[in-house]
């Protein structure tokens, strides 16, 4: 049942179209992924439709059970709402592949992976989860997608307003919201939506822009995004901007046959007319005047001094020329050399959880790689002796038992993959392939 505040607040915004929505929100959701460049195509026991605003998303005509497809935990695609994909067509015509991005409000991580995917080798993505209980599996979905580009964070919007001044080109709120928009995917949006909570998101929303706001430079974009449909969250917001921060809306295209509700002060996705939930996405430019670039100050953090051999580990990287490496304690890690100093003043400014990607770890005299490793794009496969899995035996691996090694099997770290794509490391100690699947990723139920 929909909240009867809510029926009344639609019907007056959208008249008698709001009974067209009112009818899809009792409707099964829509599933939609989106493929990384890991693989070139996807096969699912199912139909699948392109989704037109993003080339790499998909509608599937019924939802797989994903845990049971191992090229899923590979992070070969993203399960993601098609609306969100959008974010996409923002960033193609507004935002340089050599950008310096902070994705404020990233978990669970969705569009931070569409973000280090547009960013690719140039830029550098800041990931963002003031959450403690969701960093951590934001952290777990930007190794999987497998780029390097990516510090994941945890802070307060005012670290960076404060801290990092005029640092970033492009600012992502997509701002914690009343939720409207996941009305038929998730119950407990309905019973917890109320018209003073819309108001309460609503200042909130503000707050965290007013934080943040000093982050993005001069003639920079904010891209500001909700799940959810009323005017308070989203047109009142964005027009606060325009007022208070004195920034300029930015159009943006759409095309006809893609029903998208293409208004002066941002786009709505409607479930009735797109194929996915509801959405809402603006974007604003910063007034582009004189300033003070942001400036690199050294850390107060000591750099780490390498104790350990660094040739092995060259060589199980494609082009190790790209990537600076760091040692912590035992651990040694792997961030684009490119953006060494802004990399280095974040790590000791900043509360990071994970750095570009672990590339290895000092056991006893030995170097053993790290499980982000064998995600990441940089990886060199020819590096290792490779066993290639049947989708049993794989689904063994995620749930963390052990494998028998197959005739012949060199001794030592094994590269495991399904279906040609690198799923985890093993060793090989004879007669057995211990597991190095990270154990608090394991799947617990089939």
């Amino acid at each position: 049942m929909l909240p009867l505040d809510f029926i009344d607040y639609m019907r007056s915004t959208l008249g008698e179209e709001a009974e067209s929505l009112f009818r899809a929100l009792e409707q099964e959701p829509v599933t939609s992924i989106r493929l990384n460049d890991k693989i070139d195509t996807l096969t699912f026991s199912c139909d699948i439709d392109e989704v037109p605003w993003h080339y790499d998303g998909y509608y599937l005509s019924e939802r797989p059970r994903f845990t049971l497809d191992p090229l899923f935990h590979a992070g070969c695609y993203y399960v993601q709402e098609a609306s969100s994909m959008f974010l996409q067509q923002v960033l193609d015509e507004y935002v340089p592949r050599d950008a310096i991005v902070l994705d404020l409000c990233a978990a669970p991580g969705g569009k931070s992976t569409i973000l280090s995917q547009h960013l690719a080798d140039e830029g550098l993505l800041i990931s963002n989860e003031v959450v403690r209980q969701r960093v951590f599996i934001l952290s777990e979905n930007i190794q999987k997608w497998g780029n390097g580009n990516v510090v994941v964070t945890h802070n307060k919007p005012s670290d960076f307003g404060d801290g990092c001044r005029y640092l970033f080109d492009c600012i992502l709120v997509d701002a914690p919201c009343s939720g409207e928009g996941m009305f038929r995917k998730d119950p407990a949006a309905r019973s917890e939506w109320s018209l003073d909570n819309v108001e309460m998101c609503a200042e909130r929303q503000k707050s965290i822009l007013e934080d943040v706001w000093d982050a993005l430079k001069p003639g920079g974009v904010l891209i500001y995004s909700t799940c959810t449909f009323n005017k308070k969250e989203n047109e009142d917001n964005v027009r606060w901007m325009t007022e208070y921060f004195g920034a300029d809306i930015l159009p943006l295209t759409t095309e006809p046959e893609w029903k998208i509700k293409n208004t002066p002060l941002g786009c709505h996705f409607y479930p009735h007319l797109t194929r996915g939930e509801g959405f809402f996405i603006a974007a604003l430019r910063k007034p582009d005047t004189n300033f003070t670039p942001f400036r690199i100050r050294t850390s107060k953090k000591q750099d780490t001094t390498i104790k350990a051999d660094l040739e092995p580990m060259l060589q199980w990287l494609k082009e190790p020329q790209q990537w600076e490496i760091k040692q912590s304690d035992r651990f040694m890690t792997a961030y684009p050399a490119r953006h060494k100093p802004l990399i280095d003043f974040i790590t000791g400014f900043l509360t990071c959880i994970s750095v570009g990607f672990g590339l290895g770890e000092l056991r006893g005299k030995n170097i053993a790689p790290q499980h982000s490793l064998s995600m990441s794009k940089a990886l060199n496969p020819a590096a290792f002796p490779q066993f290639a899995l049947t989708e049993e035996q794989a689904l063994a691996f995620l749930r963390t038992e052990a494998l028998l090694p197959p005739d012949g099997m060199p001794m030592g770290t094994v590269l495991l993959t399904y279906d040609g794509v690198p799923l985890g490391f093993a060793k090989n100690v004879g007669n057995r392939l211990n597991n190095l699947y990270p154990n608090e990723w394991r799947i617990r139920k089939l």
